[in-house]
């Protein structure tokens, strides 16, 4: 269990890729463009949201035959809001981390230190063929995006920054004007021993795919043992992925879980299935992301089922108090029309976990 005080937060995946959070045929209310998620933020902002996450996809496939580009698409939502951090995701590889953190300098002075970034490694091989990338074995790419973030907070701490790294290189190099205070955040996921060991080094947040409450204490005290064993000296957050589907009962909640199943696509989920589950087993101990994912887990592609966030706004306000206990200090939500069920969860859910949050006494068990 945590000791975590503080208000758990909320994030939301920015859908600026097309084809919606789940790979299934079952209507999705939600639209990859700049309109549609303009409005989408200012929605999730007056609805308590704190974060929203950019994808980054370079390449179509599983549904997502368009994608924005998540830097500039980022900025665009902070353009539009006033109080919504945004996490642009990078990858590195394509980007390199003088751009990046040029680029999110320049983004943090604009938007008043709005801009958070997420620290993606790469797990689609076809992606990184298609663009021209070299494709690196699994520890060397989690150990390349390590040197990145010492990168991007080297640039934006140091007057005079020199590193000398496998993967990257700075001279004497000073980035003026360096990002406002607070500086931006540095987001990573992924469920290996090398992710969760580069979490426990440098990262001020870990992102976890779906999971239980006790899966994800599991996590938590090893991510905890770990930052004592490499002297860090302050705490990484976690954030999980969830799936919302909040409904005013819990069988109306379940009946759409089981048509968004009823209605998955086989051959998408079959061949994001093969490219994930080599992207799992490809680590050391074959324990990265999607090692363990069915086919159920991966209609919603980060397992977001799994943490069962599925029933009344009661139910899943409690599920919430769950998993704050259980180590989580984030939650990241999809749903299948987002401007109107991120409106919703802000209105129903929210508060009750505020109110849950107070009393520190749940008062009915969450849906099983």
């Amino acid at each position: 269990m945590t000791t975590n005080n503080a208000p758990i937060k909320f994030a939301y995946w920015v859908p600026n890729v097309s084809g919606g959070l789940v790979i299934s045929s079952i209507e999705q209310r939600t639209s990859w463009d700049i309109d549609y998620n303009r409005k989408l933020a200012q929605i999730a902002e007056k609805a308590g949201f704190d974060y929203a996450l950019s994808q980054i996809r370079f390449t179509a496939g599983y549904g997502a035959d368009n994608q924005h580009e998540s830097v500039s698409f980022s900025h665009a939502l902070l353009a539009a809001t006033e109080k919504l951090k945004v996490i642009a995701a990078l990858l590195p590889g394509p980007w390199n981390p003088a751009l990046a953190a040029k680029q999110i300098a320049t983004i943090s002075q604009l938007t008043n230190a709005r801009v958070a970034v997420n620290i993606v490694s790469g797990w689609f091989r076809g992606e990184f063929h298609a663009i021209g990338e070299p494709w690196l074995d699994h520890d060397e790419r989690y150990r390349r995006s390590e040197e990145f973030i010492n990168a991007l907070r080297g640039t934006w701490t140091q007057e005079s920054f020199t590193f000398k790294g496998d993967f990257y290189r700075f001279n004497d190099y000073s980035l003026k004007p360096k990002p406002l205070e607070p500086l931006p955040e540095i987001f990573q996921g992924g469920s290996s021993r090398a992710a969760r060991d580069m979490a426990a080094r440098v990262s001020d947040w870990y992102f976890t795919n779906g999971n239980t409450p006790d899966g994800l204490t599991a996590q938590v005290n090893d991510i905890k043992a770990k930052e004592k064993t490499f002297g860090k000296n302050w705490r990484t957050k976690i954030g999980i992925n969830a799936f919302g589907i909040v409904r005013q009962t819990e069988k109306e909640a379940k009946d759409v879980l089981q048509e968004i199943l009823d209605k998955a696509i086989p051959e998408a989920v079959g061949g994001f299935h093969h490219e994930v589950q080599n992207a799992g087993n490809a680590s050391p101990e074959r324990e990265g992301n999607w090692a363990k994912s069915t086919f159920q887990d991966l209609v919603q592609y980060n397992d977001g089922f799994r943490t069962n966030l599925i029933g009344t706004p009661q139910q899943v306000a409690e599920r919430v108090i769950e998993l704050k206990r259980a180590g989580a200090d984030l939650i990241l939500l999809g749903f299948l029309h987002f401007q109107e069920e991120v409106e919703y969860f802000g209105k129903h859910v929210i508060p009750l976990v505020r109110e849950l949050e107070a009393s520190r006494s749940p008062r009915v068990q969450a849906a099983e």
